[in-house]
């Protein structure tokens, strides 16, 4: 990769998921929790597999999930990796990685403390927000995206909270991710997504030329 990947996540809808893979996102993200707004189903999330196509990564989005029910919805539907936003632990994390899945770790720590808790994390990757809303995920609020830096030295991440078409190319030269990571910044309401949004993001984060190398993050 020669630019920042570009993971979408949030999709509801087969329709738009369709438009959505035609502006070739790197990864795109499906929320199996049920507090959310924008949770699906096993059977909405094959459909929206099916319309987003095998040639894009999806990423199954989790919360305290039990790990059996995890590798299920793997197996069943073909994910090609987890994002883990709830407090599982590292056992569960290791038997995920043991059982062949590609982890991202979410964490939610900036500064030290983050280089701290990732170094006792058995991820290989990580996904950085900042957010302190009522549910899981950075709930659009802008951080300190500079903080997460550091953590690129170590470990692939990926970028989120508070992303939007208009600030996600000053986050990207902050923070030097791997990856960012955007729901509510394109939404037009919670699980249906701005298409201009979409692609304006997708644009503006494709335009930063990185000066720190690429790794790969979504598979």
């Amino acid at each position: 990769m020669t630019t920042v990947g570009v993971k979408l996540c949030g999709l509801t809808d087969p329709d738009q998921a369709r438009a959505v893979a035609a502006l070739q996102p790197d990864a795109i993200g499906l929320v199996f929790y049920p507090p959310s707004p924008r949770n699906v189903s096993d059977t909405q999330a094959a459909e929206l597999i099916d319309a987003i196509g095998l040639a894009i990564p999806t990423v199954g989005v989790f919360v305290d999930e039990p790990v059996a029910e995890i590798l299920r919805r793997v197996d069943e539907l073909g994910l090609a990796c987890v994002q883990l936003h709830g407090r599982e632990s590292n056992s569960d994390v290791t038997t995920l990685i043991e059982a062949g899945v590609t982890v991202i770790n979410v964490r939610k720590e900036t500064g030290p403390a983050l280089l701290t808790a990732t170094a006792h994390s058995p991820a290989s990757r990580f996904l950085i927000e900042a957010g302190r809303g009522v549910l899981p995920g950075g709930n659009g609020e802008t951080w300190d995206w500079a903080s997460a830096a550091p953590l690129g030295v170590h470990y692939p991440f990926v970028l989120a909270g508070g992303l939007s078409p208009e600030n996600v190319a000053a986050a990207i030269a902050l923070a030097h991710p791997d990856a960012v990571d955007v729901s509510s910044g394109v939404e037009a309401a919670p699980g249906t997504k701005d298409l201009n949004k979409v692609e304006r993001f997708i644009a503006a984060a494709r335009a930063v030329t990185p000066s720190w190398p690429i790794r790969h993050v979504f598979t």
